[in-house]
């Protein structure tokens, strides 16, 4: 994954579409402890998975417009965004599952191949 350094990504929009023309082109969601792959219909545990990078948003106006983006790699190669509040807004499950895959990354080495 390149560097973001040269492209603003100020704003979640912004960076989505960044990371969409860069290959992270699923949709994902955190269903019963499980990424599911939103077009692909795709269901991983978090062995499966990778977090490649993440983003958080602060709302200008509103700390409760907060939000975080997930950029993710699947054992299978798909890559694509799961997004989700930050904060007091997050969405338990998606919370619980993605502290699962760090947890893991932390015990592995992050550049095997999943």
């Amino acid at each position: 994954m390149e560097p973001y350094e040269k492209t603003p990504l100020k704003t979640l929009a912004s960076c989505m579409n960044t990371l969409y023309n860069d290959g992270f082109k699923e949709n994902f969601m955190v269903k019963e402890g499980f990424l599911h792959g939103v077009d692909t219909g795709g269901k991983y545990d978090p062995l499966e998975v990778r977090i490649l990078n993440f983003y958080r948003f602060e709302g200008e106006t509103d700390p409760s417009d907060s939000a975080i983006l997930y950029a993710i790699e699947t054992k299978d190669g798909l890559r694509g965004l799961l997004s989700d509040a930050y904060g007091s807004y997050a969405d338990e499950g998606v919370s619980k599952f993605m502290k699962t895959v760090d947890e893991i990354m932390k015990k592995t080495n992050p550049e095997k191949k999943i």
